[in-house]
Order: structure tokens, then sequence, then C-alpha cells
């Protein structure tokens, strides 16, 4: 009797085998059939870029495309959010999947079709407008998603929410925006989403590969102010008041010191960056004030109070052994894009069943604001490959440049690793 009940087991395991590969190979039909539209989508809106909390043209497209699969559609979110809820056929956990819609102040150089000949105003600065990032391919690749699982419905063992999100790379000065408000609107309720996806693609990885990273992915960003105040003087006597253009460059060179011999970089990466410094006005007049403006990037929240700390104490301080003062201003910006654990494990097979190379990388003091969704529930980012095979990862220009090119290939990964994501978790429940 226990050899027969032994054996009717092994057959059920066997068939619950066999039909999962029969679901897996339908997946990745679904998205190698998907490709020429996603191919299509993502020109479109490469050659029409708009700037965040404005991408009005880019919104509409979405809403269209997910109106005409059926699904329930919210629109002005967050300006210019779109989000479709897909209702599976079967009652299952509510799963998001994200994509970024906006492009950047870039003036196109790659000799592409569909480049961008589209120019607008960024901050009152005239500039061509570009996908210099590959949002583009984000629009288009869950485009494709949603199209696929639209399809699956009836079979579905829960919803979907598609959240096309603008701002991702900060919103216009004054205003609101991005994934922080999109949270602060209610996008991850109503129905309330348990787990989250998003991806993003890089121009230097190979095409087909996947890089994910458990816990902290991305960097926190903060803006950092400092206004370094002297007193104005001939600049053929120097001695005559207190120069803010030399405490300033002593400012920089403890700001380096906090970070090579005050931060412990074997626990994680830290950065700070000096961007823009600007101060006096002709050659012969040693000013009154200069202001520096710049970036912080750490992985951990410890690092990061540690690090404000000591930006704060380094420019006081030294202004102070000279006669100046230092005001400090830092602002909280994107949080550690971290990616939980438990759900990362759990997911990792339908990372690997969408590609035949994940590699589990170092963490990118770059910084993303899904962030901030993954803050309210656990979260999974990762990065997909759009590297041409011809090309050396060296010689791939930077992302955010005029020169900034992927192979389109490297979408259809994209869309099979959020096929797989989203069937997998809703099956695993």
């Amino acid at each position: 009797m226990r050899k027969i009940s032994l054996l009717v087991l092994s057959i059920l395991l066997g068939f619950s085998a066999f039909s999962q590969k029969i679901k897996d190979a339908t997946v990745l039909k679904s998205a190698a059939s998907i490709e020429e539209k996603v191919i299509k989508w993502r020109r479109h809106f490469h050659e029409n870029p708009e700037l965040g909390n404005r991408e009005f043209k880019t919104a509409e497209k979405i809403a269209e495309h997910l109106k005409s699969l059926g699904m329930e559609v919210k629109t002005g979110i967050a300006y210019t959010g779109v989000v479709g809820i897909l209702k599976g056929g079967k009652p299952g956990p509510v799963v998001g999947l994200r994509a970024d819609i906006d492009a950047l102040p870039v003036t196109e150089r790659v000799d592409v079709p569909f480049a961008s000949k589209v120019k607008s105003e960024y901050n009152g600065i005239s500039s061509g407008i570009m996908h210099a990032c590959g949002h583009d391919t984000h629009i288009a690749i869950l485009m494709g998603v949603a199209e696929v699982l639209s399809g699956m419905k009836k079979d579905l063992k829960g919803t979907v929410k598609f959240i096309f999100q603008p701002a991702e790379e900060g919103a216009p000065q004054g205003e609101e925006g991005g994934a922080e408000l999109m949270v602060k609107e209610g996008v991850l309720k109503s129905p309330d989403v348990e787990a989250i996806f998003g991806l993003h693609i890089s121009a230097g990885t190979p095409v087909g590969q996947i890089n994910y990273k458990s816990e902290g992915i991305m960097a926190a960003a903060d803006r950092f102010v400092i206004k370094v105040k002297g007193k104005q003087t001939h600049g053929s006597r120097p001695w005559g008041g207190v120069d803010p253009i030399t405490v300033s460059s002593q400012i920089i060179t403890g700001l380096n010191n906090i970070v090579a011999r005050q931060t412990e970089l074997t626990k994680e990466a830290a950065v700070i960056s000096v961007g823009l410094i600007r101060g006096g006005i002709r050659n012969n007049i040693i000013p009154e004030e200069v202001e520096m403006i710049g970036t912080i990037r750490t992985l951990d929240t410890d690092m990061q109070n540690k690090v404000h700390d000591k930006i704060r104490l380094t420019a006081t301080k030294i202004a102070e052994s000279v006669g100046a003062t230092a005001e400090v201003d830092i602002q909280i910006g994107y949080p550690v894009t971290y990616n939980d654990p438990a759900l990362t494990a759990k997911m990792l097979p339908s990372l690997q069943k969408a590609s035949s190379s994940v590699v589990n990388i170092n963490p990118i003091t770059g910084a993303e604001d899904f962030s901030f969704y993954a803050k309210e529930v656990p979260g999974l980012y990762f990065f997909i490959g759009g590297l041409p095979a011809d090309v050396k990862p060296e010689d791939a220009s930077a992302h955010h440049t005029p020169d900034f090119y992927i192979d389109e290939s490297g979408m259809r990964t994209g869309v099979k690793a959020l096929l797989f994501l989203t069937l997998d978790y809703m099956n695993k429940k």
C-alpha cells in the first residue's frame, strides 16, 4: 500500500512539474510575440519625450492602451501618473508593477531614425529633451506585460496594479512629484498592494543579463547647500578681509576626507560630491559669500546620519578657524532602494527563469525613487541589460548623456522577468 501511495505521489509531482513547464513555456512565447509591439511603443516614446510632471501626451497614450485592455484606469495621480488595475478571475494578492515615464533635459546625439528633436525649457534654460536613462523602455515593457497578463485574466490568482509614474528624475522647482507624491496620493491603496516589482535597463550591462542584490541595491540621495560667509576686500589686500573662496576650497578637501578617512567603507560605500560652487563677480574683488551645492550618497541609515553630522562639523569648524562662518543645509532626498530579503530570495528563481545570466551585484551609488514604494511594502528592484553584444561595457555611453544608447532586444528580458515575477508570486501564495 505504501509503495502505491509513493508511486501516486511521484506521478502527481511529475505531472505538476510538467504542467509548470508548459506554463513557463507559454510565458516565454508570449514575451517573444509581444516584442515587436514593445519596440514600436518604445520608439514612439523615445521620439516624443516629456519632462517630469509634464508627461501629458505620454500619460494619454498609456491610459488609452490600458483602457483598450479592459482595465480600470486612473489618471492624474501625482499630476500625470497613470494606474491600471487588472482583476484576475481568481482570488489572490495584489501585485504592483512600476515604470517611470519622464525624460531628461539632454539634447540627443544618437543617430537613429526615432531620435528626439524635442526642445523645451528646464528651470528657465532652453534644452533638448531626451529619454537618456531608458524610461521609454520601461514604459514599453510594462505596456507589453499589461497586454500579456490581460490575455490571462481569467487564470490570474489575484490583482495586478500597473503603476506608470512621472518625475522619477525629480519634480520641477517648487513642485512635488515622483514616487513620494504617488504614495502620498494613495497609489498603493484601494486595492492594497502586497508586493511591488520594478526594473531599470542598464546601458553597460550585456543584453539578456539580470542584475540584482538583496537589501540595499541603490543609495540614498541627499542634497546639501553650504554658504560660506567671509569679509569682502580688494583682491590686492586679502589680509584686509576673510576670503570665502579659500575657505570653501578647504571645506571641499575636508568633505573628501570624511569619506576617505572617517567612514567605514568596508561596511557600505559613501559618496560626497560638490557639483556647483559660485561666488565673486570680478578678478580683483574677494567676495563676501560663496555657495556650494552637492550630493550625498549612502547605503546605510546609520552611516547616512553620521555623514550628515560630519559635513556640518567639518564645514562650520573649518570656517571658524579663519574667522568665517558656514551655514549647512542638508535636504533629505530619496531613501535607500531596499530589496526585501525574504521577497528577493523567494523570487530569485523567477528571475532565473527569465535569464540564464542572473548576477548578484554590489550596490550602486545612484539613487531611485522606487525606494518610496519599498518603504511601504516589500519590494524588489533589479536591472536588465541593454548593452549591444559588439560593445564593451567600458565603451558604453553613460546614462544621462547625449549618446545614451540601448539595444532594444534587451527589453524582452524585462517583459519575461515581470511576467514570471507576477505569476509566480501569485501562485506561491
